[in-house]
């Protein structure tokens, strides 16, 4: 029996654990926390070290280790087996093996990726038998665990951590959305970032397609010796294979669907609608089903969320842009009389895109790690401890007719436990704001 080490005891490291186990390994699970399922993971044979990683792990020999995609490989525990060049891999790479009749359609890329992944996820769903997985919540190891043996096609959406963990995975079809400065607190340097999103299609062949977007000067720098069919998208452009001509996305000499029946806000959301339905297409979708998902979607949780109207002021929940390229995709799709609530943990990079959208820019209140950082970009700009205070600010100096838009550009890891926790409790602000003026 071979030995397997699990490092992280999230989600993903339980959910691969157990697949792992029921596949014949001998499963040694740890983690720096304490593991509250551990008397069921020992039951079922799994060792469990949690409080810290002993080093009597680094006695015994490992087929593999499946790491935590949060874990930085510069880190010493993991530096040890890189050095004895024991394989690392991520649990996407370890339920792909064992799921051999799932067919993929990826996504990849600095922003838009879960837009485009819960699109093509609906679509799928149209057609049967469809499952999401990866970065947008649901590990692919405890899919496989329920359903390994099932034809089943699969909306992953990838992020670059878990692409740096993947030797074998192949989709049939995949994207990288977009490429932009982000996890500099990561990687080591934004080369290298940009470099490990095209191991999304370096195992394909020439029956897979991969569709790059022509428009985004990063993607056409590093999307090199691609290994499949290419699909060249552009939101500007008319010479290639997927673009708008008369107010209808095509692809190729197919009408995929009217522009005019998307519900979600933003040039960037009609990019990522042609991209899902673009993929759904390709695994088989009908263009009847891909059109009805179009007419009735009205974006993912967290981005641009629309949340209320009070008193003719619009609130609207963006925390799922952590970096300032989602965060300008956002501001361009809004105008003037904008109040901005942005800030966060500091990842190193730079906010001057933002100085662009200045001008509509009513105020902005910033809060957390980088709350003075915004001093230099905007006219108007207060800086606050919490995003609590920016938000009692931001609704003392709004009139009618404007817009208060929580995108921090930043990740939330400096206050809150990830951005959902940050973007409910913006929306329970709001609703708790809603409620008191009701009452007045």
């Amino acid at each position: 029996m071979s030995n397997v080490l699990v490092i992280g005891a999230a989600r993903s490291g339980i959910a691969v654990s157990k697949l792992l186990n029921s596949k014949g390994y001998h499963v040694l699970l740890t983690d720096m926390k304490e593991i509250k399922e551990k008397e069921e993971l020992i039951l079922n044979g799994i060792e469990v070290f949690d409080g810290g990683h002993p080093d009597t792990l680094k006695e015994l020999d490992y087929e593999f280790v499946v790491k935590n995609p949060g874990i930085p490989y510069r880190v010493e525990f993991i530096q040890f087996f890189l050095k004895k060049q024991i394989p690392i891999y991520t649990e996407i790479e370890i339920g792909y093996r064992f799921a051999p009749e799932f067919q993929y359609g990826a996504i990849t890329g600095t922003d838009g990726k879960t837009t485009i992944t819960t699109l093509l996820y609906e679509m799928l769903k149209k057609k049967g038998n469809a499952l999401v997985a990866g970065n947008i919540g649901t590990p692919l190891s405890e899919l496989v665990f329920e359903h390994g043996n099932e034809k089943r096609d699969v909306a992953i959406e990838l992020s670059n951590f878990q692409l740096l963990g993947m030797s074998t995975f192949k989709p049939v079809v995949s994207t990288v959305s977009n490429l932009a400065p982000d996890h500099l607190d990561y990687m080591d340097s934004l080369e290298e970032y940009y470099i490990s999103k095209m191991k999304i299609y370096e195992n394909c062949d020439n029956n897979d397609y991969f569709i790059r977007n022509v428009d985004d000067e990063n993607i056409m720098k590093y999307a090199k010796d691609i290994p499949c069919q290419i699909i060249d998208f552009s939101l500007k452009r008319k010479d290639v294979d997927l673009y708008i001509k008369d107010h209808y996305a095509y692809y190729k000499e197919i009408q995929l669907f009217d522009i005019d029946d998307l519900k979600i806000v933003g040039d960037f959301n009609c990019g990522n609608a042609m991209m899902a339905s673009c993929m759904a297409y390709i695994m088989g979708v009908s263009l009847t089903d891909i059109q009805d998902v179009i007419s009735f979607f009205k974006g993912v949780e967290h981005r641009i969320e629309y949340v209320a109207t009070i008193n003719n002021v619009r609130y609207y929940n963006d925390t799922k842009a952590t970096n300032t390229h989602a965060a300008c995709a956002a501001l361009s799709a809004f105008h003037n009389n904008l109040i901005l609530l942005c800030g966060g943990k500091d990842k190193h990079i730079s906010f001057d895109d933002m100085k662009a959208f200045d001008h509509q820019i009513k105020h902005c209140f910033s809060f957390g790690q980088t709350k003075d950082k915004f001093k230099d970009i905007f006219t108007h700009q207060t800086s606050c401890e919490t995003m609590q205070e920016a938000f009692e600010n931001a609704v003392a100096l709004a009139k009618p007719g404007d817009v208060i838009l929580l995108s921090p550009a930043c990740s939330s890891f400096d206050q809150f436990k990830n951005y959902e926790v940050r973007g409910e409790i913006y929306k329970q602000l709001v609703l708790d704001y809603a409620k008191k003026r009701s009452q007045e």
